[in-house]
């Protein structure tokens, strides 16, 4: 054994051996409980930094733990490959998609595995490869026959920059998510699948994910949105037109004192006056989606619609509050009962009238607000006097018996436009014939593969219309010459069924029925909570649809999600130069331009923002174990944790102290009569208890290497002078390497085959504990009197409650303080603490 520990000598070592004797290869095996943890497989961008390590470093502590547990792990990788970066990076640098894309999976596979990964290679996909989107093209056709896919023309979200349509979801504060160019809204026709067929299922089965963090099926209901109420008509006046509301409150419509449309509504054309204004409002705020605009846009039509219930003529408007994606795209406004039309009215002077009053309130007095809740209805006929909750029904239904209204329940998601006109994605299997229409590729000819001779200008038609051998094809039907579909599909289709096809190795079927079977549902998810809406919902929704053709057998893909928190590093910024790597600053100014720079917040890793630490650097000065110990200590998972050069080296000389601590006992090692006993004894079964139960409890990573580097601090102030104490010692530091090994795979292979264990340190069970060996003979007491402390003692762990009162009410310093006083109350708390409470 080397007398210093050096870590770049053994890491390579031990990667190689797991390589070569396939120590990680999943083996399905019905005899024994499985356990499926994935990580979400990462994008191809070239290089990742310790943002992604930590990711992926939790699923391989859990991984690892599992099987030491007995359990048949299934832990695959793979590759999220399709995308617009790959496309934008191709025409930057005159390089193809899939070259560019495959090179930079080669580059990144290599950075995981310096950090010790535990993947099952055998099952690695790729997503720009034929043999997978081959089954993306599988299931749109599947879905196409069950009208679960189908093609309209629309608006959308269209960025020029990009030159692509983007999801409701990537759009952010009307930007686009990846360049942050301004997203405007384009009519195309586009392919869309119906989601909103599982909309109410997709609600119930929130109530089912108890492994999921609460604030993530919050974010799931909330994109749902269900709403319940009713759908109004509203005759346009001198027009046969009507406008159709949704409202969840039709108690207030004899308070409804206009109309408001949104941007995008179909008779915004039809019934403006002046279109020059209409032009101008549309560009400004004619998009889908929520809009976090506090002002109050309008433009009135010069139009006139009649109010249902009381024949009132009503102002039409259009407003920029007013969301075409949700309801029907107009809305009654009813400006005493909801304060964004009240705001509204005041702004544009339009009539506020209550017809809804608060308990115990008199109706008359003007309101410098509106009244969002329940009360007696005033102002609406027949109904004027009743209790509004009632009254909703009962308008409904007279609505209803006159043929303008009903009762509906309605969802704020909406179907899901999968279309995107640019070349590195799924083809779209579609045909269309001047003859037969719309005709889906035969499936035995699927793939549909992308072509290699492809011109790609960014300029937002799809590069694929431009390849004649790829757009001219025969139709499956009449044989007639015909035109292929040339948009791809958006890349979320890649990611909303990849956790199946990582059931089975590469080299076997994607679909295989027994092997799904036996490994889903997904036991431990773990990814960031940026995709709590996007990539979640549409692969619970795909699920279900495979679900329905017979592929699986189960509705929810993800037994249990953990939301890891992000790594976070200071940043710096120069006037002139921008973000700065820390490199390039020094005493405060920029060494490129002699600036002086400001230091910006800790923000997450981000190579936009210069702040990022490689695993290559990390790895190449301290080893992969070091990175991997801090990065699980600085923070429970869920956490953010903010970097640390001084917390990197803590955990460096935690696994140098490990290893002095082995050279220095080696002899220990040889004991063979002799039984461990004693305070270390019970100490390395505590150790075994805290560090297993941190695990399994909500993987405190963190308290488990808190609690091996207590036994640690232990075992290094031991001096072991008998054959019991170094009995007792090679059972505390087999122990110590056994646990750790989760979180420090290399340095604890070594140390195992160091003492003589083989084969693997992960061959061998998990440590177990006995209760007996880890109860505690004393524990501190600690004593309050009126809340503040007073005295401490140290006591048998098997104290009696009552003797616990007697000493602490006869310990001199707490009778000090409770002399003369009448002693009200006194409480044991957990065991350890004893709280008096005097009456002065």
């Amino acid at each position: 054994m080397e007398e210093r520990y050096k870590p770049t000598t053994i890491e390579g070592k031990w990667q190689k051996y797991w390589s070569d004797n396939n120590v990680d290869v999943t083996v399905k095996d019905p005899t024994r409980q499985k356990f499926y943890c994935l990580e979400m497989f990462p994008y191809p961008s070239g290089k990742i930094h310790m943002g992604h390590i930590r990711n992926y470093v939790i699923g391989d502590v859990i991984t690892r733990y599992k099987r030491m547990r007995g359990m048949s792990v299934l832990h695959p990788m793979g590759w999220d490959a399709f995308g617009l970066p790959a496309e934008n990076a191709a025409i930057l640098n005159n390089v193809h998609p899939r070259q560019w894309t495959l090179s930079n999976i080669a580059a990144m596979k290599s950075q995981i595995a310096s950090i010790g990964c535990s993947y099952d290679w055998s099952r690695e996909l790729t997503t720009c490869l034929p043999e997978y989107y081959k089954w993306n093209q599988w299931f749109f056709i599947q879905m196409y026959n069950r009208g679960l896919a189908y093609r309209k023309k629309s608006f959308v979200n269209w960025c020029n920059s990009c030159g692509t349509v983007l999801a409701n979801e990537q759009v952010i504060d009307d930007k686009c998510w990846r360049c942050d160019d301004t997203v405007v809204q384009k009519e195309l026709e586009q392919w869309f699948f119906r989601i909103t067929a599982y909309a109410e299922e997709l609600l119930q089965g929130c109530d089912t994910l108890s492994g999921w963090p609460e604030h993530v099926v919050t974010m799931q209901r909330n994109w749902i949105g269900k709403s319940t109420g009713a759908e109004v008509l509203f005759a346009v006046e001198g027009s046969a037109e009507t406008i159709k509301i949704f409202t969840t409150r039709p108690d207030t419509l004899f308070g409804a004192t206009f109309v408001c449309l949104a941007p995008l509504h179909p008779l915004t054309k039809t019934l403006t006056a002046d279109k020059d204004a209409l032009k101008q409002i549309i560009d400004a705020y004619g998009k889908p989606g929520e809009t976090d605009d506090d002002e109050k846009i309008g433009l009135f039509t010069g139009s006139y619609a009649i109010n249902p219930v009381n024949n009132e003529r009503i102002p039409i408007y259009i407003a920029n509050f007013v969301l075409m994606d949700y309801g029907t795209g107009a809305i009654m406004s009813v400006p005493a009962h909801d304060q964004r039309d009240f705001d509204f009215a005041r702004k544009y002077n339009l009539p506020i009238r209550q017809v809804i009053v608060p308990p115990g309130v008199q109706p008359g007095a003007e309101l410098t607000a509106a009244y969002e809740d329940k009360g007696t209805m005033h102002n609406s006929g027949d109904f004027s006097g009743l209790d509004s909750e009632e009254v909703k029904t009962l308008i409904t239904k007279s609505l209803e018996n006159r043929g303008l209204g009903k009762a509906v329940t309605n969802y704020k998601l909406r179907d899901w436009g999968i279309s995107r006109q640019r070349f590195w994605g799924t083809p779209i299997p579609i045909v269309y014939c001047d003859t037969c229409g719309i005709v889906p590729v035969n499936q035995d000819k699927l793939p549909v593969i992308l072509p290699e001779d492809v011109v790609l200008t960014g300029t937002g038609v799809s590069p694929l219309a431009g390849v004649e051998g790829f757009v001219n094809t025969a139709c499956p039907k009449c044989g007639a010459s015909a035109r292929r579909e040339t948009d791809t599909m958006d890349t979320f289709v890649d990611s909303s069924w990849y956790f199946i096809r990582f059931c089975s190795r590469a080299d076997e079927p994607p679909l295989k029925q027994d092997n799904i079977a036996y490994f889903m549902p997904v036991d431990q998810y773990i990814g960031g909570v940026e995709h709590a809406v996007l990539h979640l919902l549409y692969s619970r929704f795909f699920t279900r649809v495979l679900r329905d053709i017979k592929v699986v057998r189960f509705d929810e893909p993800f037994k249990r999600l953990l939301t890891q928190g992000m790594v976070c590093k200071e940043t710096w910024k120069c006037p002139t130069d921008g973000w700065l790597f820390p490199e390039q600053v020094r005493d405060g100014r920029c060494l490129l331009c002699d600036s002086e720079v400001v230091r910006g917040r800790t923000e997450k890793m981000s190579k936009s923002k210069k702040n990022v630490v490689t695993p290559d650097e990390l790895t190449a000065k301290y080893g992969a174990d070091t990175a991997r110990v801090f990065s699980l200590f600085a923070a429970p998972p869920e956490k953010d944790i903010e970097w640390s050069d001084q917390g990197v080296e803590g955990s460096y000389r935690f696994l140098n102290r490990l290893w002095t601590l082995i050279y220095n006992n080696l002899d220990c090692f040889t004991v063979k009569s002799a039984e461990a006993t004693g305070k270390i004894f019970r100490k390395t079964h505590q150790t075994i208890r805290k560090v297993t139960t941190s695990i399994e409890k909500d993987y405190h990573f963190n308290t488990a290497i808190a609690s091996l580097m207590e036994l640690l601090n232990e075992l290094s102030a031991f001096r072991p002078a008998t054959d019991e104490d170094r009995a007792t010692m090679d059972v505390a530091l087999r122990s110590l390497i056994l646990l750790l090994a989760p979180f420090a795979p290399h340095v604890c292979e070594e140390l195992w085959d160091v003492i003589g264990e083989k084969p693997s340190v992960f061959s061998h069970p998990w440590p177990q504990w006995d209760e007996l060996a880890a109860k505690e003979e004393e524990i501190e007491l600690v004593i309050q009197v009126d809340g503040k402390l007073r005295a401490k003692l140290m006591i048998s762990a098997d104290l009696p409650d009552d003797q616990k009162k007697e000493l602490a009410l006869g310990n001199p310093k707490v009778q000090e303080h409770i002399k003369g006083k009448t002693i009200k109350n006194v409480l044991v708390v957990r065991g350890r603490l004893i709280s008096i409470a005097t009456g002065g």
